[in-house]
């Protein structure tokens, strides 16, 4: 019964307030910049081939992948997965999304210590977030505080892992906006329009990050409040 009356559910209403306003100026401020035409005259995919070729990148593919900004730069197969609208996108918008796919790529070549670090953590982070709750509320049922203190001791894991994922993502955002401004000297207009879009994606990590740690405090008091009864 508890769980599902849980007061400690208001834990989480910071949370889920930044998660929908960061999305809401995601999707302001691409649509806005979408509608903006790059004086580059490039697609996506021309753009990518281009900043990985000059950055000596000859080693990573360029795919399409379904969905509405999906785009992703995965480490282990070495594919920049650009999503439809931005492979064949000319707008300063999907340049920007573009660039900042790049940035990531370039930190792998470079060995960027926090993009190796958050690689290490995938493992763990995926194995908490499916696991956690699971174990957490089974030590509920089974009246065993190690399950309990399992399950926080896992989410743990996915709050750390979004943490590491802060610095990542600020980089190639600051990638992006450098590889756009000095190797293909984007006008400083349609740069503002980029680092608005980049800025908007960032916060959405910001409220992952929050979301994660109030989530983690919420399973911390509801093991107090478990351990009161017990």
């Amino acid at each position: 019964m508890f769980f599902l009356f849980d007061p400690t559910f208001i834990i989480l209403i910071p949370g889920i307030l930044l998660a929908f306003w960061a999305q809401m100026r995601v999707q302001a401020a691409y649509n806005k910049y979408s509608q903006v035409r790059s004086s580059l005259g490039l697609t996506g995919y021309e753009l990518a081939k281009r900043l990985l070729e000059n950055a000596g990148i000859y080693n990573v593919k360029i795919e399409v992948v379904s969905g509405f900004l999906t785009d992703h730069y995965d480490p282990y197969r070495k594919v920049l997965r650009l999503s439809p609208q931005n492979f064949k996108g000319v707008s300063v918008a999907s340049l920007g999304v573009v660039a900042h796919e790049v940035g990531h790529a370039l930190q792998d070549a470079e060995k960027y210590p926090m993009l190796a670090l958050r690689n290490l953590m995938v493992p763990a982070a995926i194995t908490g977030s499916q696991l956690a709750w699971i174990i957490f509320i089974l030590g509920f049922i089974f009246y065993t505080p190690f399950l309990i203190r399992l399950g926080i001791l896992l989410f743990s894991l996915v709050v750390l892992f979004t943490l590491i994922t802060l610095p990542v993502e600020f980089d190639a955002s600051r990638r992006a906006v450098k590889l756009l401004e000095t190797t293909m000297l984007m006008p400083e207009y349609e740069l503002k329009g980029v680092k608005e879009v980049l800025d908007a994606a960032a916060l959405t990590y910001v409220a992952s990050s929050l979301m994660a740690f109030l989530q983690l405090l919420r399973m911390i008091v509801i093991a107090g409040l478990f351990g009161d009864r017990r």
